[in-house]
């Protein structure tokens, strides 16, 4: 219960809050390396605008960035491998994203994670109904009934679960996904870069979204520019198979990659 004081008052430490230092102590010991982007997504929101005039249906914009990343991972599969306890690489056919999504429980705002299974096999179409699902019946997923019963063990008991759960792959990949994706720029306006603390190989943290002049056939128009960092562990990825994947993501999303199939 709250406590009110003269100067301050006392609140409980939310137990949601204990994933966040536990993920905070483990992303210490990567060694991440960021790369700031921005990528023009006047296109993809152009499609995305028009879609919602025509039908009044708002296209998730993250089920979009999930579809391009899951089309870029499937041609750069070191850019979510994983180390065994051999120290072997694990490269998965699949790619699972993790992400993040504010919902309502008890009144209050919370942030719970999902995972999206083998999204580089799923249309966008797919995606979207998947989030849209999540979002209207988070409470009953498997990701919310895991939680509830995970954050109530003692830290030292977690920490042995990510302990061995670091070791193997397949674990790694079924409770935690193999990249994950977030979004601090839908709590804000104007552009700006996230810097995350992160526990997977491939993190994509999506900033904020900014109207700036660009060279479009050498004409100056304003375009719509995304702020995206993109974070991977250099123990597994170098920076030269980064940068191609990076290229490779940006051609999709200024493509406007799977909304072509919402068009009339």
């Amino acid at each position: 219960m709250p406590e009110n004081h003269d100067s301050y008052t006392t609140l409980p430490f939310p137990k949601m809050r204990r994933l966040m230092v536990d993920g905070g102590r483990m992303g210490r010991q990567k060694h991440i390396i960021h790369g700031l982007l921005e990528i023009d997504v006047t296109r993809p929101r152009r499609l995305i605008r028009a879609h919602k005039a025509r039908t009044g249906e708002t296209l998730s914009f993250t089920a979009f960035i999930i579809a391009c990343l899951g089309q870029a991972m499937d041609m750069n599969k070191h850019m979510h491998a994983y180390r065994d306890w051999r120290g072997q690489l694990v490269l998965f056919d699949e790619v699972d994203v993790s992400t993040l999504f504010e919902v309502e429980v008890d009144g209050r705002k919370i942030i719970r994670p999902h995972i999206i299974r083998a999204v580089n096999h799923k249309s966008f179409r797919e995606l979207h109904e998947e989030i849209r699902g999540f979002q209207a019946g988070h409470e009953s997923s498997r990701e919310a009934r895991f939680i509830h019963w995970f954050i109530a063990l003692p830290g030292i008991v977690r920490r042995l679960f990510y302990w061995i759960l670091f070791k193997n792959p397949r674990w790694l990949k079924e409770y935690f996904g193999t990249a994950i994706v977030t979004a601090v720029g839908m709590f804000g306006s104007g552009a700006g870069w996230g810097i995350p603390v992160s526990n997977h190989t491939l993190q994509i943290t999506l900033g904020g979204i900014a109207e700036k002049p660009g060279v479009i056939e050498g004409r100056i128009e304003i375009r719509e520019y995304l702020s995206v960092t993109i974070s991977f562990d250099h123990d597994i990825v170098d920076g030269a198979p980064a940068a191609r994947f990076a290229q490779r993501l940006k051609e999709l999303i200024e493509g406007g990659y799977g909304l072509g199939d919402e068009a009339p």
